[in-house]
């Protein structure tokens, strides 16, 4: 039988792993960790001795095909990130697609994702939404936020704290101080926060605050129809 399975790890919180991944864990033949040091912790809390191997973004390139090859002989293996689910801004969309090109099963657990409870808990619109990841650190950033601002839906941005404040002050900028938007801090851990507020307004607390921990910025859509009530909206409909 050989099979990958896509293990998502807690982002903070060690509780937040289902008792589902912690017997895929200990269970299978091997595990692909991006930070074996990271995974070593994780696997220590729960009693897990299986062994590790890393993968990262700096080998996927070079080993997706021969690891894929190596499950296909018959292995049953995990792929692990340092925290959340594998392949959402983290290395697994190549090692999926050489498995899946070598007749390899691929089965993805549910579990932990830091941008849907920033997205839920922000006070903003969630039945549709976009998810950004990280936006270019260099090339193509402001090109990338200025195709984004006839986007209606409701954005979700992960971040640095280093890259926080400039980013906010970059994206009242381009869509206006007024927006709404919120910014979750540290989601699942002790020092956990939401700010929300206008992009105005977050600029300016983190001004006065400099920010700490990991980030998820969620920031309102345009409003194409500004100005037009419900009713006018069905009826132009």
């Amino acid at each position: 039988m050989s099979k990958l399975y896509l293990v998502p790890t807690p982002i903070g919180n060690l509780e937040d792993i289902t008792f589902r991944a912690i017997r895929i864990l200990k269970e299978c033949d091997l595990i692909l960790a991006e930070d074996t040091r990271t995974t070593g912790k994780l696997l220590k809390h729960y009693g897990i001795e299986t062994r590790m191997q890393s993968y990262h973004i700096f080998n996927e390139h070079k080993t997706a095909e021969s690891l894929a090859a190596g499950i296909s002989n018959g292995r049953i293996t995990a792929l692990v990130t340092d925290a959340g689910t594998p392949g959402i801004s983290d290395p697994g969309f190549l090692l999926v697609r050489e498995c899946l090109a070598q007749h390899v099963e691929v089965e993805c657990l549910p579990g932990a994702v830091s941008f849907i409870p920033a997205l839920v808990a922000s006070g903003l619109p969630c039945e549709r939404f976009c998810f950004e990841g990280f936006l270019p650190h260099k090339k193509g950033r402001e090109k990338r936020m200025n195709a984004l601002t006839g986007e209606d839906r409701t954005m979700v941005f992960l971040e640095s704290p280093h890259r926080v404040l400039k980013t906010l002050t970059r994206f009242a900028e381009i869509f206006g101080n007024d927006r709404k938007a919120c910014a979750a801090r540290e989601i699942t851990k002790i020092h956990e926060e939401f700010i929300r507020g206008t992009l105005d307004e977050l600029t300016s607390h983190f001004n006065l605050h400099a920010p700490k921990g990991e980030f998820v910025l969620v920031v309102e859509g345009c409003s194409k129809r500004k100005g037009l009530s419900t009713e006018d909206e069905d009826t132009e409909l």
